[in-house]
């Protein structure tokens, strides 16, 4: 009976609980590589702290808009864009502190069971051959994208309100160089899991 909650801890852990640890780097671990991992975390930590208050005029925005609509029938012209822009600024802009935490969707469902090793090199691989030249492209194409908004002055044109596109696409921008830093340390965590059979600062 004692083991049932054993195996079932074991069966549900999410790759988070791994990845996402903060502890102290392995004494064996290079200087420059535990502190380039800690700076980045702390980074992307700091970022995810800031960015998380774009709830506060989300929420009241969309407040506003169901009071004014239901109570007042006055909607407004401006609800719709601002939510949207909020909600994809906060998905893009907290995009790397996510992923430091390992809260990203992945299908874990046979991953989780390999041995940490196995789990290193298999994701040292991943940013290697995917992950990294993957957003370099999609930063050099946001990069065109953000210059021509601001040079055409891009409007919105799914209502009357019209917003200027740049701010948004401003936040893909840097939502990408996000991901790219934190990527980094992430590779690096990879490495020395595939290396030594454990995940700095995280469980083994």
């Amino acid at each position: 009976m004692s083991d049932e909650p054993s195996k079932l801890d074991i069966s549900d852990e999410m790759i988070a609980e791994r990845r996402g640890g903060s502890g102290k780097m392995p004494s064996d671990m290079p200087s420059w590589m535990a502190k380039s991992i800690v700076k980045i975390d702390r980074f992307s930590k700091y970022i995810g702290s800031v960015v998380c208050w774009i709830l506060m005029p989300l929420i009241f925005a969309m407040t506003y808009e169901v009071f004014a609509r239901k109570l007042f029938l006055a909607p407004t012209i401006w609800a719709y864009d601002i939510s949207r822009f909020l909600y994809g600024a906060l998905f893009m802009l907290g995009a790397g502190y996510a992923l430091s935490k390992g809260v990203h969707i992945r299908a874990d469902f046979l991953y989780r069971n390999f041995k940490t090793r196995t789990q290193g090199l298999i994701d040292f691989w991943l940013y290697i051959l995917f992950y990294f030249p993957g957003l370099i492209v999609f930063l050099y194409m946001t990069i065109g994208f953000v210059e021509e908004s601001i040079r055409r002055g891009e409007r919105g044109m799914d209502t009357t309100w019209m917003p200027y596109m740049w701010p948004i696409k401003t936040c893909l921008l840097l939502g990408i160089i996000f991901l790219l830093i934190q990527g980094f340390s992430e590779l690096l965590k990879s490495y020395w899991a595939a290396k030594k059979g454990e995940w700095p600062g995280g469980k083994k």
